[in-house]
């Protein structure tokens, strides 16, 4: 692939164009809003000149109800070979661009499933899709040099495709990505709504489940609006678990001995253990088991930069990394992930190197 065009210039387009430059793709950035498109091209993802005839690929960098526009006017003016987008809903913007260009081969839909909270070319990242999945949803009349082509994109930019039928992506990402940002907002707003002191001592727990609550609405309600069906049957779904979570609580509320009330509470919480054990690992891989090495970090600038530099000259590989922040101390926790095996020798690397290492 030599070149691309990308229409939107937000956290998703200007990431693509800063992977794909880093391949040495052409890419030219265009947005609605032309102050955007100058500040992604000032980060390096792209040049604002049109290109001089048909690019190979052009991708709709739009949200869900700009979709069908953005792609209907490239088709139009023969932008490109292929046409692709990166909305997080499928069915609905792909269906309309069909019905105004019945049997077009050249279209792919696509999905990146990476993001962050924060929005705008400033939060873009070259390596934003490194090995996540971005779904190809190719459409009855895709041609397979365009399906391919898209799968380049998705490999060019780091990520892993995964091709999947438009409706059982927008069913897939109701439930791994719509319905949790909901809940996650939901529990956030529980927290709106409580007393100081009670807020005041959250932990990580409450934390990691409200993370993605702090990204910006606006975006959100037009995906949720865009996918509504299949998000509005998984919250059902909820429903009826949270009323068996309410009558089991209130049930134990009158009496805690009681034994099939405890018993649907347990039968709950070992379903969601048998539901988070099914999230895939690093990589799109089987979960692995990692140990934590939990180590005292002192609140000083550099700190946890020596204890990572400290582990690597070790000869130890950190898995994954997690900080808990102590209330009210200098200092907090490093929560360092390794393989099991390597456990029993980081504590004692790091012992005898004078770091606090908690059991």
């Amino acid at each position: 692939m030599h070149s691309v065009a990308i229409s939107g210039a937000g956290l998703i387009g200007t990431s693509i164009g800063l992977a794909l430059r880093r391949t040495g793709v052409r890419v030219h950035l265009s947005d609605a809003d032309p102050e955007v498109a100058r500040r992604a091209a000032e980060l390096g993802a792209g040049t604002l000149e049109e290109p001089a005839g048909p690019v190979d690929l052009f991708v709709a960098a739009a949200p869900p109800y700009a979709v069908a526009g953005v792609l209907g006017a490239a088709i139009a003016a023969g932008t490109a070979r292929t046409y692709t987008d990166v909305a997080g809903v499928k069915e609905a913007p792909l269906r309309e661009v069909s019905r105004h260009h019945p049997g077009l081969a050249t279209l792919v839909g696509g999905h990146p499933m990476a993001g962050r909270e924060r929005s705008g070319p400033g939060a873009a990242q070259a390596d934003l899709f490194e090995g996540r999945p971005w779904v190809v949803t190719p459409l009855p009349t895709s041609g397979a040099e365009h399906v391919a082509r898209v799968e380049e994109l998705a490999r060019l930019c780091g990520a892993t495709a995964v091709r999947m039928g438009p409706a059982a992506h927008d069913r897939a990402v109701a439930l791994v990505s719509h319905a949790p940002h909901l809940l996650a907002a939901l529990v956030a707003c529980r927290l709106a709504a409580g007393e100081e002191a009670a807020v005041a001592v959250a932990g990580t727990g409450v934390r990691d489940i409200t993370r993605v609550a702090g990204s910006d609405p606006a975006p959100w309600v037009s995906l949720l609006g865009a996918n509504a069906r299949p998000v509005a049957d998984v919250l059902a779904q909820l429903r009826d678990d949270l009323d068996v979570a309410l009558g089991a609580l209130n049930a134990l509320a009158t009496d805690p001995a009681d034994a099939g009330a405890g018993e649907r509470m347990r039968a709950l919480l070992a379903a969601g253990v048998t539901g988070r054990e099914r999230l895939p690992g690093r990589h799109g891989g089987r979960p692995e088991a990692l140990a934590v090495v939990p180590v005292v970090v002192p609140d000083r600038p550099g700190e946890l930069a020596r204890l990572l530099a400290f582990i690597g000259e070790a000869g130890v590989n950190v898995e994954d990394l997690g900080l808990e922040h102590s209330l009210g101390q200098p200092a907090g926790l490093a929560l360092v992930s390794v393989r099991p095996e390597a456990a029993a020798r980081l504590r004692e690397v790091l012992a005898a190197g004078g770091w606090s290492v908690h059991a």
